[in-house]
């Protein structure tokens, strides 16, 4: 799905991007193209990274289980 929006303003290091749908993306200007300047149209290309989704939930769950092997050695 790609996302438009224009380039509203920048606000000390954040650029606020007016979505064409509606709404706001508040982003750092470092991550933006150097020479972006307000009124310019951006196209954001928005995909899920289900790699990535399943590494985190992965890291979640062993955090999970550290805690609950942690809380059970406290109580014997």
């Amino acid at each position: 799905m790609i996302i438009t929006g224009v380039c509203d303003r920048f606000e000390e290091e954040i650029a606020v991007i007016v979505l064409d749908r509606g709404g706001e993306m508040y982003i750092p200007i470092a991550l933006l193209p150097k020479d972006l300047k307000e009124g310019d149209v951006l196209n954001f290309d928005v995909s899920i990274d289900k790699e990535e989704t399943k590494k985190r939930l992965d890291e979640m769950e062993k955090m999970r289980q550290e805690l609950l092997d942690k809380n059970k050695n406290k109580k014997e």
